[in-house]
């Protein structure tokens, strides 16, 4: 299943509809890096609040794509982990690095605009 991808301003951004499978992740990170290099844009929000899971292939995954898109000039944030998830995640041991987290699409929007300056 394919992750609708739109285009706002500079940004572009991903809202994850449903789960993913493992291919779906490895089609979302290609075609983000994609678009950045299409639309130049300076920064990617991904919104995962429909997840209840993110297991350790999606974190690296994310992780991945963040790492590519910096490398193609663009910043990433990661939007809507559910405290269930987070949860999740610190016991499981399960990082993202440096990539940035917002509780919203505003708050994703003005962090990217606020690094941006």
């Amino acid at each position: 299943m394919r992750v609708p991808i739109l285009k706002q301003g500079d940004y572009v951004i991903a809202s994850i509809q449903s789960a993913l499978t493992d291919d779906d992740l490895i089609q979302l990170r290609d075609d983000l890096a994609a678009h950045v290099g299409k639309y130049r844009s300076k920064g990617v929000i991904v919104d995962v609040t429909v997840l209840d899971v993110m297991d350790s292939f999606a974190t690296r995954t994310v992780r991945d794509l963040a790492q590519m898109v910096r490398l193609r000039g663009a910043r990433t944030v990661i939007v809507g982990i559910q405290p269930e998830v987070a949860f999740a995640m610190v016991q499981l041991g399960l990082e993202l690095g440096s990539v940035a987290t917002a509780l919203d699409l505003e708050e994703a929007l003005a962090l990217l605009r606020y690094e941006g300056q």
